[in-house]
C-alpha cells in the first residue's frame, strides 16, 4: 500500500522545524560560549552559521522540489549516485538515529524526573520515564499521521512560545553585566571563531530530514520548499534572538557557567519557582523532537525496502491510517533498547559524527548532479530554483567539508572508527541484496 499525501504546509513546516529545534539550544551555547571566549566571536559563529544554514535550506529546498519521495534523503543517493553508496551512508544513521534519539529522550527526562518521581532511584526513574513517553508517542504515532502531525504541531506550539517567552527577557531591564576584554591575537581569534562551528551546526542541523516526507504532502514541488524555508527562518530567527537573550540576562560568565540555560534564565527572571515550569515545557519540547523522529526514520526504512536492500515488510503501510506499522514499531524498539545501553552507545555516537558530516556534504551536493541532469533532459515544471546557483551550494559544501577536515585532525581515531563502519556497509549490502533476492 502506497503512502497518500496528508500533511499541509503548516504541518510540514512544523515537521521542519521540530527536526531541528531537539536540546541543542538548550545545551550547546554552553560550549559555544567556552570556545568563542569574546561576545564578538560568539555571535559571529551564531551568525555566520545561521547564513550558512540558510545556504544549505535553500539547497534542500531545491532537491526536495526536483526529488520529491518517500524517505527522500536515503534516496537523493542511490538516484543520483549508486545503490551501494545511498545504503552504506544510511546503514549507520538506521542505527545512529534510534539511538541519539534516545539520548535526547533522556536529556528530557532528567528535567521532569525530580517533579514526578523524587524518591525513585536517578538512573531508574529516568528509565522509566523515558521508556513511558516513547509508548506513549509510539501510541500517538500509530493512530495515524495526521494524529502524529497535530501532537506535533501541538508540542512545538508549545515549545515556541517557551522560547518566545525566554527571548522576551531582551525587553526587561536587567543588571549590567561585567564585560571581561581580552586582548586575543587576530589567530586566536579565527581559530576560536573555527571551533565553534561544530556545535553551531550541530544545533542548527536536521531540515534536510524533511526530504523523507515527500509523498505526504500535496504538490510536493511547491510545498516542499516553502515547507523547508519557512522552517528554517522561523529557527534562525528564534536562535539568534535566544542567543542574545540569554547575553542580555546571563551575561558571557552566566552563560560560561550554566549547566540549564533556560532553567537559570527562568529563575533570573521570574524567581525560582520558575524553574519548576520550565522543566515541564523542556520536557515537552524534547518530546517534540522524539515524535519527529519517529514520524520520520520510519520512512527511511520503506525507501530502502521499495529498492530492495531491506525487506518488504519495512515498506508495509496500513491503508487506513497511512503508519508503517513494523517500520515504526522497529524504530521505537532500537529506540528502547538503546535506552539500556547508553553509557557505551553514546561513543559509538562520537564515532559516527564524523561520517553523519559526510552524508550532509554528498547529500546537499546532489543539486549539481540533479542540475546537470535537468539541463540534459529538460527542466520539470513548477520547480523550485534556488537563487545565486551554484554559489551558496558551494559556500554550503566548502564550509562542512572544512568543518569535516578539522574533526578529522581534532580526533583521527572516531574517524577512522567512522570510516571502517561506512566501509562494512558494503558486503552487508550485498548480502541482503542477496538474501532479498532468494
Amino acid at each position: 500500500m502506497s503512502i497518500k499525501p496528508k500533511l499541509g504546509l503548516f504541518d510540514l513546516t512544523m515537521v521542519t522545524v521540530s527536526l531541528v529545534i531537539g536540546m541543542g539550544i538548550f545545551r550547546t551555547p554552553v560550549e559555544v560560549a567556552n570556545k568563542a571566549g569574546t561576545p564578538t566571536v560568539l555571535f559571529a559563529a551564531w551568525i555566520v552559521g545561521a547564513v550558512v544554514s540558510l545556504f544549505g535550506a535553500l539547497t534542500f529546498a531545491e532537491i526536495g522540489s526536483r526529488y520529491h519521495v518517500t524517505g527522500g534523503f536515503y534516496r537523493i543517493f542511490s538516484h543520483c549516485y549508486h545503490p551501494a553508496f545511498a545504503f552504506m551512508v544510511n546503514w549507520m544513521t538506521v542505527i545512529s538515529n534510534a539511538g541519539s534519539t534516545a539520548i535526547v529522550a533522556i536529556i528530557g527526562a532528567e528535567y521532569i524526573n525530580p517533579l514526578i518521581l523524587p524518591n525513585v532511584d536517578r538512573d531508574l526513574g529516568i528509565k522509566i520515564t523515558t521508556i513511558s513517553a516513547i509508548v506513549i508517542l509510539y501510541a500517538v504515532n500509530m493512530i495515524g499521521i495526521k494524529m502524529s502531525a497535530r501532537t506535533l504541531n501541538v508540542l512545538m506550539i508549545i515549545k515556541i512560545a517557551m522560547m518566545a517567552l525566554l527571548i522576551t527577557a531582551v525587553f526587561l531591564p536587567t543588571e549590567a553585566h561585567e564585560v571581561k576584554v581580552t586582548a586575543m591575537p587576530f589567530g586566536d581569534q579565527v581559530h576560536s571563531f573555527w571551533l565553534c562551528f561544530l556545535p553551531v551546526f550541530f544545533t542548527y542541523g536536521g531540515y534536510q530530514q524533511t526530504m523523507n516526507f515527500g509523498s505526504d504532502v500535496p504538490n510536493a514541488t511547491r510545498t516542499m520548499p516553502r515547507a523547508i524555508f519557512f522552517g528554517i527562518a522561523i529557527i534562525l530567527v528564534l536562535y539568534l534572538l535566544l542567543n542574545f537573550s540569554y547575553y542580555h540576562v546571563l551575561g558571557m560568565d552566566g552563560i560560561q557557567n550554566s549547566t540549564a540555560l533556560a532553567s537559570d534564565m527562568a529563575a533570573q527572571i521570574f524567581g525560582p519557582y520558575a524553574s519548576r515550569v520550565v522543566a515541564v515545557v523542556m520536557f515537552l519540547s524534547v518530546m517534540a523532537y522524539v515524535n519527529a523522529s519517529i514520524m520520520s526514520n520510519p520512512r527511511v526504512y520503506y525507501a530502502m525496502a521499495e529498492e530492495k536492500v531491506l525487506p518488504s515488510v519495512f515498506a508495509r503501510t496500513n491503508p487506513k491510517t497511512q503508519v508503517l506499522e513494523f517500520s515504526t514499531t522497529f524504530f521505537v524498539a532500537f529506540m528502547v533498547i538503546t535506552l539500556f545501553l547508553t553509557s557505551s552507545f553514546s561513543k559509538v555516537l562520537n564515532y559516527v559524527m564524523f561520517f553523519d558530516s559526510i552524508s550532509l556534504i554528498a547529500a546537499s551536493a546532489a543539486i549539481f548532479v540533479l542540475r546537470y541532469r535537468a539541463k540534459k533532459n529538460g527542466e520539470q515544471p513548477g520547480v523550485y530554483k534556488m537563487p545565486l546557483y551554484p554559489w551558496l551550494p558551494a559556500i554550503f559544501v566548502i564550509t562542512y567539508t572544512l568543518v569535516n577536515i578539522s574533526i578529522l585532525v581534532s580526533n583521527p581515531f572516531a574517524s577512522f572508527i567512522g570510516f571502517v563502519l561506512f566501509l562494512s556497509g558494503w558486503p552487508l549490502f550485498l548480502g541482503l541484496k542477496k538474501i532479498i533476492a532468494t
